[in-house]
């Protein structure tokens, strides 16, 4: 019954998605182009030939950036294979564009309708589905399995706030995640909550995003850019989302710290301009990225391992000592961001959000504050603070009070900086462990070795 009441809803949803596509269009306007794809038309067809070809989601920006390892390792591992990367937002297919250009096919996964989503199977015939952490999508999950199409959530988490949403539906719930071929978990925490929901065959195989590496050309700018900067105090604000920007700001005003610059790096690219305007608003000094210094030439055949990347920065004009704020309005650059700071706070966190991934700080050597609010990366948040790499904070006064506390420790902010390069370190090998489960789930007509 509830299966039935599920499919009719998005009949009556279907007019308003795509309403929305339109006013989210104003401010981003890829949300109105390829809307076809959202209801499995105009996708296009794979050669009719034997090649296999594997589906990997990728709802958004952060999802395709943490499976930018796994699908480098997929491309080198099986070059006679064919790799489709789907997103739900305009955001997400910029970054797969930016990150693989003609590698890999794309278009966005379809509403989570029956015919849409068969239209789709029939297009493309994957021989193996992979979805990325939270994508639980019950008639994906159905029609995949009447297709025989294997379906492997991958690089799971499962927050308790979820679980206990997700437990309200009972043997419902059960159904939909025992639709998975193979979860494939973060943490022990996560396979038992998972495991709980009716989920089958599950493994702890750890966090694609460890795997993550800025690429050192990325690195090497943000190093260029600090040389620009000076010597005066530099913290970055990453991935901030709507109405944290206000809170970033109030620690700024009280830090007490001579000549700090500020940099603040919106996580949704929508929303540079309006951050803008708050700081204006604020009788700071801004100076955009995007103006300070020219766009790198673009790479004109990335490859695996140096996606992305380009040549650093030669001779970036020193940054103005008046400038309290520097915008971080580019794509692509977080690790230089990172690198052209001593301390790094993580969005999304002083406001009921869920966090944002801190191990590609982390991984640059960047010590890390991060807010309360990290349900959506409980197990690595834990992880660093026991680990020393970070820093967890309630509020903005207490976010000001800890840089406050690091500025003026240099011993203990470079003893941070190790231990948070150490941390991200340890935890590496997701990607090869993964690799290993996903070679044994291609159908016999693609079953040549996964070697690495």
């Amino acid at each position: 019954m509830l299966r039935a009441v599920y499919r009719a809803a998005w009949w009556l949803i279907a007019p308003l998605a795509v309403l929305r596509l339109f006013v989210r269009s104003r401010r981003e306007r890829g949300y109105r182009e390829h809307i076809g794809e959202r209801f499995g038309f105009g996708i296009g067809r794979v050669p009719e030939d034997d090649a296999p070809l594997i589906w990997v989601h990728a709802v958004s920006v952060g999802e395709t950036r943490a499976a930018q390892p796994l699908v480098d390792a997929l491309l080198a591992a099986r070059p006679d294979a064919r790799i489709l990367l789907t997103h739900m937002t305009p955001g997400g297919r910029a970054a797969g564009e930016q990150l693989f250009g003609d590698r890999v096919l794309r278009c966005y996964l379809p509403y989570d309708m029956p015919h849409a989503v068969r239209r789709f199977l029939r297009a493309w015939r994957p021989s193996l589905g992979l979805v990325m952490e939270t994508e639980v999508w019950p008639t994906l999950i159905d029609e995949c399995k009447h297709a025989d199409v294997p379906l492997v959530l991958t690089n799971a988490r499962m927050s308790a706030r979820s679980f206990k949403r997700a437990a309200k539906f009972g043997a419902h719930a059960r159904e939909v995640f025992g639709g998975f071929t193979r979860v494939l978990a973060q943490s022990p925490a996560d396979a038992e909550r998972l495991s709980a929901l009716g989920a089958r065959n599950v493994s702890v195989l750890g966090n694609l995003k460890f795997d993550m590496a800025s690429p050192a050309a990325v690195v090497a700018r943000g190093r260029d850019w600090r040389r620009a900067i000076g010597s005066r105090p530099v913290w970055v604000a990453a991935s901030t989302r709507e109405g944290e920007e206000e809170l970033v700001l109030q620690a700024f005003a009280t830090l007490g710290v001579e000549d700090a610059l500020l940099i603040l790096v919106p996580r949704h690219p929508q929303r540079f301009d309006e951050v803008a305007a708050l700081v204006a608003r604020k009788n700071l000094k801004l100076e955009r990225r995007s103006r300070w210094v020219q766009n790198p030439a673009p790479n004109p055949t990335p490859t695996a391992s140096k996606v992305g990347s380009a040549a650093p920065h030669e001779g970036v004009r020193a940054l103005p000592q008046d400038v309290n704020v520097l915008l971080g309005d580019s794509m692509g650059e977080m690790g230089a961001y990172y690198a052209a700071a001593d301390l790094a706070f993580i969005g999304g966190s002083l406001l009921p959000l869920g966090g944002q991934n801190l191990i590609e700080a982390c991984a640059v050597g960047v010590p890390v504050l991060i807010g309360p609010h990290v349900f959506n990366f409980t197990q690595a948040t834990a992880d660093a603070v026991a680990a020393g790499a970070a820093l967890q904070v309630q509020d903005p006064a207490d976010l000001a009070r800890a840089l406050r506390e690091l500025f003026n420790d240099k011993p203990r902010r470079v003893a941070m900086a190790a231990a948070a390069a150490a941390f991200a370190a340890r935890h590496r090998g997701a990607t090869d462990r993964t690799v290993d489960v996903l070679a044994t789930l291609l159908p016999e007509h693609a079953s040549a070795s996964f070697d690495l």
